[in-house]
């Protein structure tokens, strides 16, 4: 059932470039130089699905308390296992048109996978931030963190084959500034 939903084999989502040269689904956050502040999650949900028999996104992220809204558009049952370490894990099935499931993560943890234990090449990245300051990078490899706080921060990016990248980055007051990160490979 999984590989008669492709018309072409389903490349796997390790390293996406994209037609310019950039890199997509690499996460990007505020990792330090914050104020201590405690931060509102969106009331909306970040979506995770699993269509083709591939999670959609390849990774994602929300905030601590945001809801995680898991859905199934496959005709195939799954099983979902979000392997946090410092958040509770769970491992749960979601057979065909089931239910949605939600799930909201009490505690930041970076770059963590979820899988699939009946089909092993599912795979998602999945991020939860203490902040609203975190992006992942879009099909032309841009992204953006709005609304950050005046003050000197340090800026981390994470991609699955590339691997992480820190920079440092000074923020004034109404400041927008440019910072690209360079992978090679």
């Amino acid at each position: 059932m999984c590989e008669r939903q492709h018309k072409k084999p389903e490349l796997a989502e390790t390293a996406v470039i994209n037609s310019n040269g950039t890199v997509r689904y690499a996460f990007v956050w505020i990792k330090e130089g914050l104020p201590r502040a405690r931060w509102t999650p969106p009331q909306t949900s970040v979506v995770l699905d699993q269509n083709g028999c591939v999670y959609r996104p390849h990774v994602l992220a929300l905030m601590v308390g945001q809801q995680l809204e898991i859905d199934n558009s496959d005709p195939v049952n799954h099983n979902v296992h979000a392997e946090a370490q410092t958040n509770v894990a769970w491992n749960e099935s979601q057979p065909p048109q089931a239910d949605k499931k939600f799930k909201t993560f009490s505690r930041e943890e970076i770059w963590f996978p979820v899988t699939c234990s009946v089909h092993p090449w599912m795979r998602a990245y999945l991020s939860v931030v203490s902040h609203p300051f975190f992006a992942v990078t879009a099909e032309d490899g841009t992204f953006e963190l709005k609304g950050i706080p005046p003050g000197s921060h340090t800026v981390d990016v994470i991609q699955e084959k590339f691997g992480p990248k820190t920079a440092a980055v000074t923020v004034a007051a109404h400041d927008s500034k440019t910072l690209d990160f360079t992978y090679t490979q």
